[in-house]
């Protein structure tokens, strides 16, 4: 328990500055990957009835 303690404060010490236009850049892109992933599953299904 003491070491998971020790880790978490030595962690806790460190500071690194977030790059929020490229956070905001790879939320888009993923966005944009699934939104395509999502259009092409409902145009491929469009065409098939109900089993």
């Amino acid at each position: 328990m003491f070491n998971a303690l020790t880790t978490v404060l030595a962690a806790e010490g460190t500071h690194h500055e977030i790059n929020h236009a490229l956070s905001w850049g790879v939320g888009a892109v993923i966005l944009v990957i699934m939104l395509g992933l999502l259009l092409a599953l409902v145009s491929f299904g469009a065409g098939r009835e109900h089993s």
